[in-house]
């Protein structure tokens, strides 16, 4: 039993490190007249999901080290315009990122991936041979120009029922040269754990937590699809709340900012299981809402939530990213109401404060919210008036009684004899 137990593990082991083996990295540039204006140094695998006469299959396939970037598709763009890296792979594979700016910060706009059925060694018994297309917006990659987003950690993106995991990532966009910038490490690395060392570091102290910045203006926003058909609508005030070390005082700032509607611009995109609304003030601070519809539940949810911020007196750009939240849980069809102040935690370092908020990123028709469905926190404030008015009416009914009670029993004393 021992021996058969060892084995086990052996096979375990032996597949593991196949595994391993199969994710290389690769090194992708698009170039403009000898210019490089995107570069990514990556290991990814692709969890694909197909028919076959059997049912369904699943099957893992690693990104090979002989990926070449597709120089026709790909592109640096012009002012304004998006930025395309487009690998090929295999038996006509496809993977593609599109990036866009607002001028300080760049982002993964869009995530595409295509993947070719009739691929019998990679696809074995597929009922299919068509080439098949997916795509996602609100990748969560994104950083500040002139730096390098870098991620050890591994990073997952739903693509159209598909799996795209990225790891190891070093990325740029928007380039001023032909080298990768300093990194900027993804929230993913700093929330992990490390061995602590003796090294002897000058002290940060903790700055006194800040007076609040007062109720944010609430400011309404919304995304239109591609045919210019509203699909997502927000009224809502927002406060972000997180801590950052301040080059000027050296030591960790607890910062309370709000959103200023006026100084925000809205951005996003939409699709029949995903939605996104992309704010960004000043060209410093980025906050992108994340979505998602369930199609069996018919509910949908706030799945993830990613804000960067990069301000003149950071050491660093701060930024804080978690899509695995669930928070404004709400029917399909319905919008999504609270008067009341919300606090959602996305990472230990950063809350989302929000404010007479009201929503619906699915399901928009005349450009207008559906029926509201009510938070739990207002539905708990409807009812302490209620709760009171109905002890002080008890209250005021147990008083008549008493008075009746004793007026009746003082009449009964000065009966005549």
């Amino acid at each position: 039993m021992m021996k058969l137990s060892m084995a086990r593990g052996s096979l375990l082991l032996l597949t593991w490190f196949a595994v391993l083996g199969c994710l290389q990295a690769v090194t992708l540039e698009v170039k403009e007249r000898n210019s490089t204006c995107i570069k990514a140094e990556l290991s990814a695998s692709f969890s694909i999901t197909y028919n076959t006469s059997s049912g369904l299959r699943t099957v893992q396939v690693p990104l090979p080290d002989r990926t070449t970037v597709d120089a026709t598709s790909s592109s640096c763009g012009t002012v304004g315009s998006l930025q395309w890296l487009v690998a090929t792979f295999g038996s006509g594979h496809t993977i593609g990122l599109s990036f866009s700016t607002n001028g300080s910060l760049y982002n993964v706009a869009t995530l595409t991936l295509q993947y070719n059925l009739s691929d019998s060694s990679t696809f074995p018994e597929a009922n299919s041979s068509a080439v098949v297309t997916v795509v996602s917006a609100s990748v969560g990659i994104w950083g500040a120009i002139n730096t390098t987003y870098h991620c050890v950690s591994p990073i997952s993106v739903v693509v159209g029922g598909q799996t795209v995991t990225f790891s190891d990532m070093r990325l740029e966009a928007y380039m001023p040269g032909n080298d990768l910038s300093p990194k900027l490490i993804c929230a993913a690395d700093q929330v992990s754990t490390t061995t602590p060392t003796t090294t002897t570091r000058t002290p940060i102290t903790q700055s006194p937590t800040p007076t609040p910045p007062g109720t944010p203006k609430r400011g309404v926003y919304s995304i239109r699809n591609s045919n210019g058909t509203v699909c997502l609508l927000a009224q809502m005030g927002l406060q972000l709340n997180f801590s950052y070390v301040s080059q000027s005082q050296n030591k960790t700032m607890q910062e309370i900012f709000n959103l200023t509607p006026n100084l925000t611009i809205s951005s996003g995109s939409c699709d029949s299981r995903r939605a996104t609304l992309v704010l960004t003030q000043d060209r410093t601070t980025t906050l992108n809402l994340i979505f998602s519809l369930n199609s069996t539940t018919n509910k949908y949810h706030l799945s993830g939530i990613n804000m960067l911020a990069n301000w003149s007196d950071m050491t660093a750009p701060f930024s804080a990213s978690n899509t695995s939240l669930d928070y404004l849980r709400t029917t399909l069809g319905r919008s999504y109401m609270c008067d009341a102040e919300q606090t959602l935690a996305v990472v230990p370092s950063f809350s989302l404060n929000t404010f007479r908020l009201q929503l619906q990123p699915f399901g928009v028709t005349t450009n207008q919210f559906a029926t509201a469905e009510e938070c739990q926190m207002d539905q708990d404030q409807m009812l302490i008036p209620i709760i009171v008015g109905a002890a002080l009416a008890g209250l005021v009914l147990i008083v008549l009684i008493a008075y009746l009670i004793g007026r009746k029993r003082s009449q009964a004393g000065y009966q005549t004899i």
